[in-house]
């Protein structure tokens, strides 16, 4: 019975919203008349269906009934300061997930604040955004450019078959040649920046790839303090 009641809702709902042409509907907009609609109907097929499973047995429905007023009022709350909970989120997955990048606060001058957690080894390594693909990179200041091992250029698009390695670089494994290359855009977390200057390591030169100067350079400031790297944009 309640199914049947359900549809019967739907399909009157359906047809109030085809048939309608002043663009409201017993004085509300036709987009949140179809929501309440579709609200009522799901109301009426799950409460019938809590009355059929739990006849003679009032208790549980009711704390089912509570269980699940509360879960949708919690992902209303979610959904309704959602731009407040990012920036939580987002710090504590920064904890669980050294050199993930976590938004710290914007402020009213439009200044971004990112900040990445050093990892156990001593190096403040990010996640950063290499053409759109995700490449793990040492933060590396003594670094005058970025500087991507082979296997990342191709992550991001760049064939290192076809480049020209004729720039002396010297690396932790000693000297080496690079090439170079200019990147489409570099991004950590909200801090992006286009047409950055890089260079691609010959193969076996970097266990890891470097974020140098080219890219933090182009940043408001950055500030290394204990365990955290601030990048400011």
């Amino acid at each position: 019975m309640t199914t049947w009641l359900a549809l019967f809702i739907l399909a009157l709902a359906a047809m109030l919203l085809l048939a309608n042409n002043s663009g409201t509907i017993a004085g509300v907009d036709a987009h949140t008349f179809g929501y309440m609609a579709l609200l009522a109907a799901l109301a009426v097929f799950v409460g019938g269906g809590m009355v059929g499973s739990f006849r003679g047995r009032a208790g549980p429905m009711l704390r089912d009934a509570v269980t699940w007023l509360a879960l949708g009022l919690g992902l209303v709350t979610i959904f309704a300061y959602q731009d407040e909970l990012l920036p939580i989120a987002a710090r504590v997955v920064g904890e669980l997930a050294p050199g993930s990048a976590m938004t710290v606060e914007e402020s009213s001058g439009g200044v971004t604040e990112v900040r990445i957690r050093k990892r156990l080894d001593g190096h403040f390594t990010a996640n950063v955004k290499v053409n759109g693909k995700t490449v793990s990179m040492i933060v590396d200041t003594g670094a005058s450019t970025i500087v991507l091992r082979p296997a990342d250029a191709r992550r991001a698009g760049i064939d290192p078959r076809t480049l020209n390695y004729r720039v002396p670089v010297l690396t932790a494994n000693g000297r080496t040649m690079a090439a170079r290359v200019r990147l489409n855009s570099v991004a950590i977390g909200p801090l992006d920046r286009q047409n950055v200057d890089a260079l691609v390591a010959q193969p076996g030169a970097l266990s890891q790839s470097l974020l140098g100067m080219s890219f933090l350079s182009r940043l408001r400031s950055y500030e290394f303090s204990g365990d955290f790297l601030t990048l400011r944009g």
